[in-house]
């Protein structure tokens, strides 16, 4: 629902109204009993919430089966990462 705002031409006092983009304006000032006017909005920016906003998010059927297939290849293709004297061969320690 949008968020309008109003200003008073009598106490020039401004409100927020969220409305119905149906509803009529509003035309009395709650305060003083003045005359209200719609203010012109700046508008809001985009919310994004939740999934769906990414590209890969909106791919294809075919698209992602060739994905898939790749990356089972790759992982195929991939030496086993054992190591017959027990000791890993990782690269996370600093080297001197």
């Amino acid at each position: 629902m949008p968020t309008y705002e109003y200003q008073c031409a009598k106490c020039k006092k401004r409100r927020e109204a969220s409305q119905s983009i149906t509803a009529k304006p509003l035309v009395k000032c709650p305060k003083c009993g003045g005359r209200l006017k719609r203010l012109m909005g700046r508008g809001s920016g985009f919310l994004f919430k939740g999934s769906g906003f990414y590209i890969t998010d909106y791919r294809s059927k075919s698209y992602q089966d060739a994905k898939k297939k790749d990356q089972d290849a790759k992982k195929k293709d991939q030496p086993a990462s054992s190591s017959s004297d027990g000791k890993s061969s990782s690269s996370t320690g600093s080297k001197a």
